[in-house]
């Protein structure tokens, strides 16, 4: 049954593939050019085989760090910065240099966490991400890192890998590291850890498998990468985590061989905007709800009225993504506000027909309308 599933991904149209630094560089910092060439012939001839392919390749803080002669990976935010862009440059020109000698374009694409954020930037970056697949390219993409101080603090483009394959509507996500997969304990400590060929939902068991980062030149651990893999999932994209040291490990994934762990995508996969709400909106604040207005959103799939609220957190306006969290501190859902920080503030635990006295006018009943609302993931 495994096997019969994965075979689907030979006919994957749109693959993303992500590169840890580990799996690029030696622990020196110095790029590792028979794994980059290995990948580059991979990609190039998927590539030519009319597929779109998008590499998102992590490594320049750590090749930048190697040329500056650092023996491991900077600590401050001006060190890591500058490494960046020492690095990303070294980075680029040896992707091009391989990729040329395929006959294969590829071009650079350096994106920061506003740049899914704000939703103007969200469809300019699809947009252009669509532009260069349809001129044959191969987008190279990277954090970054140069000026984004938060992305560096984080570090994760494994995050970014699923992102970006929800935002082009990818249909596979190829996470390659220096493991084998997800496995039943930590294979570095454990002799008898086993690979976890197939995880059909991301459970809390799941998650408890989850360890620390592995490599000093790199920021990403299994947390981040089952992570992205729930990303990925509610976008409609299968997630394949393996070995970058396997022989032709790319091409294995597509021809549906039982290599690493696949993550199988929900069967409700949600609507573009509502990814966007979920993943990549910047939440702005937070709406605090009793127990009745948590039980309508969450098993009746209701919107949020001004009568459930018992307060509110942070200042925002009209249209900012919010944050409701329910009677426990937990949070229920995501969604898109229809009224202000201090409008909601005046109006909370009220009936409807209020607003309009309170507030003297009332543009939406719900405060935060189902249609605009994701529930917790």
């Amino acid at each position: 049954m495994t096997e019969n599933k994965r075979s689907r991904f030979n006919i994957a149209r749109r693959i993303v593939v992500k590169v840890g630094s580990s799996s690029i560089a030696y622990p020196t910092g110095k790029l590792n050019l028979f794994q980059i060439e290995s990948l580059v012939r991979q990609l190039s001839n998927l590539h030519n085989q009319g597929r779109d392919v998008l590499l998102v390749t992590s490594g320049a803080i750590g090749t930048g760090a190697g040329r500056l002669g650092l023996s491991g990976r900077p600590r401050t935010i001006p060190a890591k910065q500058a490494a960046a862009a020492v690095g990303q440059g070294i980075l680029m020109h040896i992707y091009e240099k391989f990729f040329s000698e395929y006959g294969v374009t590829a071009g650079q694409v350096l994106l920061t966490r506003e740049d899914f954020s704000d939703r103007r930037r969200f469809l300019n970056a699809r947009n252009t991400l669509h532009a260069l697949l349809q001129f044959g390219v191969i987008p190279v993409i990277n954090e970054n890192d140069t000026v984004a101080v938060d992305e560096i603090k984080l570090g994760e483009n494994d995050t970014l890998s699923a992102l970006v394959a929800g935002l082009v509507d990818a249909e596979l996500l190829v996470l390659l590291s220096d493991i084998q997969g997800l496995c039943t304990a930590d294979p570095r400590r454990d002799p008898g850890a086993c690979l976890i060929q197939e995880v059909p939902e991301i459970t809390p068991e799941i998650e408890s498998l989850a360890g620390g980062a592995g490599s000093k030149l790199g920021t990403g651990g299994m947390a981040t990468k089952i992570s992205a893999a729930r990303i990925a999932a509610h976008s409609g994209v299968s997630t394949v985590l393996a070995c970058a040291d396997e022989k032709d490990i790319i091409l294995k994934v597509i021809n549906g061989e039982l290599v690493g762990t696949v993550f199988w995508p929900c069967s409700n996969k949600l609507e573009n905007r509502k990814q966007w709400i979920a993943y990549s909106a910047a939440v702005c604040g937070k709406i605090r709800v009793d127990e009745g207005a948590a039980a309508a959103m969450l098993k009746h799939g209701k919107s949020l009225l001004p009568s459930g609220i018992t307060g509110v957190e942070g200042q925002f306006e009209i249209g900012s993504t919010v944050s409701i969290v329910g009677p426990d501190n937990q949070e229920i859902a995501r969604g898109i506000t229809s009224y202000s920080s201090a409008e909601i503030d005046q109006i909370k635990g009220v009936q409807t027909r209020e607003i309009s006295r309170i507030l003297g006018h009332k543009d939406y009943d719900e405060i935060v309308h189902r249609n605009n609302m994701v529930l917790n993931l």
